[in-house]
């Protein structure tokens, strides 16, 4: 879908820093969490939440009270007029609640939307399914997070087995996939130089962790938290996570927690609200799906998609940014749209920083439109493979106004 009225107005993005699984955030219910974080950043910015006319809350993993969603976020940032749907999509879903958001401003009945997204994968819900025809009335069990990354009902394999997959078909060995991580924690480096001078452009540091009460601060995270040391001997020295497998645990990502917002609003809102001399543009977005059991081979047809929409050749693209969730699926990537791994991924990607589901692609924008601000402006590229062999890829513009 192309997009003509949907604009993002520069330096009004945020994100928290990502903490690891079981980390600082593990104990914090996303949804207030993200509430307190977007009230945080909109007050830095000088916006009262008053004037937002809609939101858009994207989450995969179930939260108490989330049945509420969006009425209760809305509630707790001070906007208790505005409203809007959650949208679960697996890890598109950030890249889907910025393209839902962009809808409600080109259908001219929305200046200004909301667009979070969050997730906490520490202590994913443990659920019961009543089964009155099971045995003696047994019922099913499911560990939200646990089973559904280890299996996928329709394929019937897990994520995992989707990479290992790609590999064998395409020839994907070990090496390369440890020769392209350690390129990414390259990447990821440069994001942390200057004391972290390319994260504070949009991330909130140093973060202030409370209890669950929300009363009583418990602790400070100053930067993603859980990221590995990692070196090409240490990669070496790891085992497959499969029997026979090439794919280990230093190439692919971990589970995470964190969230991450923005504003989506008409171009005269993101001229008034904006910072600095920058034009943000959505242009498009798309998704794709692949043949089943291949999930990482769906991230170029969905950008192939995104950039038809947005009447963009590949060529005239300035940055790109990849949700990696397997070292292997970056290979493809880049191999598929016939890109050198040095134009993608500046600053680090997903594979480093952890992920997750709901926020990802959403930092993934907001990472791509400080480097195009950072060359001066140009057209940037995000895509990024999700659960059920799928993708999805988003197009922005940045300009100077």
């Amino acid at each position: 879908m192309r997009f003509e009225k949907a604009y993002l107005p520069y330096g009004v993005g945020w994100s928290t820093p990502f903490c690891r699984w079981q980390g600082s955030y593990a104990h914090l219910n996303a949804i207030p969490f993200a509430a307190e974080v977007a009230a945080r950043a909109l007050a830095a910015r000088g916006i009262d939440p008053c004037v937002i006319d809609a939101l858009v809350l994207g989450m995969t993993v179930p939260q108490k009270h989330g049945f509420y969603g969006g009425p209760w976020l809305a509630g707790l940032i001070g906007a208790p007029a505005a409203t809007g749907p959650v949208i679960s999509q697996a890890c598109a879903t950030g890249a889907r609640v910025l393209a839902s958001a962009a809808l409600e401003v080109e259908a001219g009945g929305r200046q200004a939307v909301l667009a979070v997204a969050c997730d906490r994968t520490s202590n994913g819900p443990h659920l019961y399914y009543p089964n009155p025809q099971g045995p003696g009335g047994k019922g099913d069990p499911e560990d939200w997070v646990w089973d559904n990354f280890g299996h996928d009902p329709f394929a019937k394999n897990g994520m995992l087995d989707t990479a290992e997959r790609l590999a064998k078909e395409q020839g994907y060995g070990r090496e390369e996939q440890e020769q392209i991580t350690l390129l990414r924690y390259r990447q990821y480096a440069d994001a942390l130089a200057q004391d972290g001078a390319f994260l504070k452009r949009f991330m909130l540091l140093p973060l202030e962790v409370k209890d669950a009460s929300g009363r009583k601060v418990v602790g400070t995270v100053a930067g993603d938290e859980g990221v590995p040391t990692t070196t090409a001997e240490g990669l070496a020295k790891l085992r497959p996570v499969k029997e026979g497998g090439t794919v280990t645990p230093g190439t692919q990502t971990r589970p995470a927690d964190g969230n991450c917002g923005c504003l989506v609003t008409s171009r005269g809102r993101a001229k008034e609200w904006g910072r600095d001399r920058f034009e943000v543009q959505l242009l498009a977005y798309a998704e794709a799906r692949t043949e089943t059991g291949t999930m990482p081979r769906a991230s170029a047809p969905a950008a192939r998609a995104a950039l038809a929409d947005a009447g963009v050749a590949l060529a005239n693209v300035a940055a790109i940014k990849l949700h990696n969730p397997f070292a292997v699926g970056d290979l493809h990537f880049c191999r598929d749209l016939g890109l050198a791994p040095e134009q993608v991924n500046n600053f680090g990607s997903s594979l480093v920083w952890g992920h997750p589901q709901g926020p990802t692609g959403l930092r993934l924008v907001l990472e791509l439109v400080e480097e195009l601000a950072l060359r001066g402006g140009g057209i940037g590229l995000m895509s990024g493979c999700a659960a059920g062999d799928s993708a999805a890829a988003v197009v922005v513009s940045v300009r100077t106004a």
